[in-house]
């Protein structure tokens, strides 16, 4: 897949210089101004491919700096406390059962991880915006009994679509692909490790 993207990519460079030059050719005969024509060709056959790019990284960058973390509403020490003995006696879930869920047309889907009798851990995935392939994926730690939220986890990635009609997905864009902030890696790992805490004993 990579090299057909490559190919095409080159392809797509040898038809732009083509028709640069068939700008450059008509405005000189033309007697109108080559320098406007053939950097308006140009510009047109930059944008075919590349108009979201410059969008999408702003974006990505914006919600990264604004959103993006992870928060700790109550530890499990506090936890323990209001709640003595109970996280001891929590079991695993076997099998990892979880639930399934889709809202906005496939704009949102949410999974729900049954870890044991007293804890879920629910992931939605949304669309940012209709037009840019931008995803926020938010990760909490949620209380059965009480509904309360112990921990909350948000990224962002680009390239990709929830629903593939918000907008650019696939390997041919491959230079909007981004994984997820550049500053939250640590703190994604740190996240799973402190949920886990709240999992219960494997039995």
């Amino acid at each position: 897949m990579g090299f057909v993207v490559f190919v095409a990519l080159g392809l797509y460079l040898l038809i732009s210089i083509g028709v640069v030059k068939g700008a450059l050719v008509y405005a000189r005969k033309s007697g109108k101004s080559a320098i406007r024509w053939g950097f308006g060709a140009a510009l047109v056959m930059y944008l075919i491919p590349f108009w979201d790019w410059i969008p999408t990284v702003a974006m990505h960058r914006y919600y990264c700096e604004t959103e993006a973390g992870f928060w700790i509403y109550k530890t499990p020490e506090q936890w323990k406390q209001e709640n003595p003995g109970v996280l001891e006696a929590l079991v695993v879930n076997k099998g990892w059962p979880s639930r399934h869920e889709e809202r906005e047309g496939g704009h949102t889907k949410i999974d729900t991880a049954l870890l044991n009798e007293r804890f879920n851990i629910v992931v939605m995935q949304q669309d940012v915006t209709s037009f840019l392939s931008i995803i926020r994926r938010k990760e909490e730690l949620l209380d059965l009994r009480t509904n309360e939220i112990l921990a909350s986890y948000v990224d962002f990635s680009t390239g990709h679509t929830v629903a593939h009609s918000a907008g650019p997905s696939g390997p041919m864009k491959f230079w909007l692909h981004n994984g997820e902030c550049g500053k939250t890696p640590d703190v994604a790992i740190s996240s799973r490790k402190w949920m886990n805490q709240f999992r219960g004993a494997e039995k």
